[in-house]
């Protein structure tokens, strides 16, 4: 019960990591907002996990999102210990491929939104000397050709990250970032096999491609946000943290 009767949010819950990351913090005794887009999926999760979780079903590319989310966490639970950015549109596009629309949106949902989210919670963290947990991606440091948008929006969270650790230690609240690798979620799989890879790509990958022979979960990350989010942490601050298979460029440096 590493999280016993801590209050979080975590965005982008109703599936994949932000799901695994909500099943992991109730085990751990936490209670849980639970915030998505897809109201059905959102139901699911509540139901499956109980009373110590409530849903908030809000657009984060709507201004209002952020105010709205906190107001339901302190109407379901009454204080706010932690805050996990992990929600995130993917969308792939390139140089040639990318509209200012379509940057926008992808800004605004995976950067922008998290930062008013924590704005927004401020207060009760610091009233709680809690902390903020982002959710990046190994694509900040250059990003795949086709995730040109995603990757900028992930490397403008990993400096937020570091930039508000920096600012706000003296008030007692930490930040720090995970950078996921590759992730087998239900998302990433389908969007392998429109991209033209087989039914059952994940059992077909070599060593070359996964060194252990078998991808990594979003249960196996989830664990390790358990420490981040815990007192076990503390006073760890602005911290980014790789969680990948390979070194930090994304190949395995003996092939």
């Amino acid at each position: 019960m590493r999280l016993k009767d801590k209050v979080i949010i975590v965005t982008g819950a109703t599936s994949g990591i932000g799901k695994a990351i909500a099943v992991r913090a109730v085990a751990e005794g936490a209670k849980v907002l639970i915030h998505g887009i897809e109201k059905a999926d959102g139901e699911k999760v509540v139901a499956e996990l109980g009373s110590n979780t409530r849903l908030c079903i809000a657009d984060l590319a709507d201004q209002a999102t952020p105010k709205k989310i906190v107001d339901a966490a302190i109407a379901a639970f009454g204080k706010i210990d932690a805050v996990v950015n992990n929600a995130a549109l993917i969308e792939r596009n390139n140089l040639g491929a990318l509209t200012p629309e379509a940057f926008t949106k992808t800004i605004t949902i995976n950067l922008q939104s998290a930062l008013f989210l924590i704005q927004a919670a401020f207060a009760e963290l610091k009233k709680s000397k809690g902390c903020v947990l982002n959710i990046g991606s190994i694509n900040a440091y250059s990003g795949e050709s086709s995730l040109l948008a995603y990757s900028i929006g992930k490397a403008g969270l990993q400096t937020m990250t570091r930039n508000l650790a920096n600012a706000h230690g003296v008030d007692g609240v930490r930040f720090n970032l995970i950078n996921p690798g590759w992730i087998l979620t239900d998302r990433e799989y389908v969007d392998q096999v429109k991209k033209g890879m087989p039914e059952g790509w994940p059992e077909k990958l070599g060593r070359d491609n996964i060194p252990f022979g078998v991808m990594s979960t979003p249960e196996q990350l989830a664990s390790a946000c358990v420490y981040w989010l815990g007192d076990e942490s503390k006073p760890f601050t602005g911290s980014v943290v790789e969680l990948e298979q390979f070194s930090i460029i994304g190949r395995n440096p003996e092939k």
